[in-house]
């Protein structure tokens, strides 16, 4: 094949995994899939504000809801964290139980590298082992 073939090629892969791409990500958000955590209430209660056409009273009902239930959602996370944590960790022990000492050393860097990017998202850090 040419070159110019090639290219052509290349730039009907890159475009249809963009497409792609793109496309699950719609269909996620569409159904309800997926969904942007770090909305702040504000931004929700004039968005239903909007949509529901909401007095100034009602807005403000709704902003102390969303605000009770979101305290309330991070009470629990607080209380099943320590839950998940151990389990993880559990499950973690066991992993290296079946592995060979050289293979306990690929599985704590990998471990480690898991434990970098959830810390980077927020999420709770494992202890050490």
């Amino acid at each position: 094949m040419t070159r110019r073939a090639y290219l052509y090629f290349l730039v009907t892969i890159i475009l249809g995994a963009i497409l792609g791409g793109v496309g699950v990500y719609y269909f996620m958000w569409n159904t309800g899939r997926i969904q942007h955590p770090h909305v702040p209430n504000s931004v929700r209660v004039e968005h239903l504000k909007k949509v529901l056409d909401l007095t100034d009273a009602q807005a403000q009902d709704l902003r102390r809801i969303l605000d009770d239930s979101g305290q309330k959602m991070r009470d629990l996370q607080k209380q099943i964290d320590p839950q998940f944590l151990a389990i993880r960790m559990e499950t973690r022990g066991h992993i290296r139980q079946i592995l060979n000492p050289e293979q306990q050393k690929k599985f704590d860097d990998f471990v480690k590298a898991i434990d970098d990017r959830h810390r980077q998202h927020g999420a709770p850090p494992a202890p050490a082992r």
